[in-house]
């Protein structure tokens, strides 16, 4: 912990506002870096950041150990990036129907997805397995692979052809 001593964090616990202002102010760019890195928006970082500053002011003081503060900080940070990501936008506003695409957009949209479903189907069964799972469900690579008997060079060999083959034909 380069940034906090441990006899500040110590202070901090016992209730010392200096201290815990001090530690506050030290945490705050390290959080808010980190923030940065996992959480889709700038402004979802700093809120990130503030939200884990604020849990650090309220609850240093149930903190066992002193040498466990940066990775307790950083636990808090990861965990409000990812339910800001899970939340969804809620507007409740209706789509503008002044933006609708024209009946020849759809057709074309559909046809441009036909072609690509086409291209999807002519891959071999492995290749086009590992490129639904991983690209069109979005699953995690280890996942794709242990659930398809591959190792995860494998199954990233398999994309990478996948990826490649379609992106030809298309």
């Amino acid at each position: 912990m380069g940034w906090v001593s441990e006899q500040l964090v110590e202070a901090a616990q016992g209730g010392d506002l200096e201290s815990l202002t001090a530690v506050v102010h030290g945490a705050h760019p390290h959080v808010r870096r980190f923030a940065d890195h996992l959480c889709a928006s700038p402004q979802d970082a700093e809120d990130a950041a503030q939200e884990a500053l604020i849990v650090l002011y309220r609850k240093i003081g149930s903190l066992r150990a002193t040498a466990a503060l940066a990775s307790w900080m950083f636990r808090i940070v990861r965990n409000e990036c990812l339910r800001r990501t899970r939340r969804l936008p809620d507007t409740g506003a209706e789509p503008d129907p002044g933006l609708a695409d024209s009946a020849e957009d759809e057709a074309l949209k559909r046809l441009e997805a036909e072609r690509v479903a086409r291209a999807i189907q002519a891959l071999p069964d492995v290749q086009r397995r590992v490129l639904v799972l991983r690209d069109v469900l979005g699953h995690p690579g280890r996942a794709v692979a242990d659930s398809l008997g591959l190792s995860t060079a494998a199954m990233k060999s398999h994309l990478h052809r996948a990826r490649t083959a379609v992106r030809a034909r298309l």
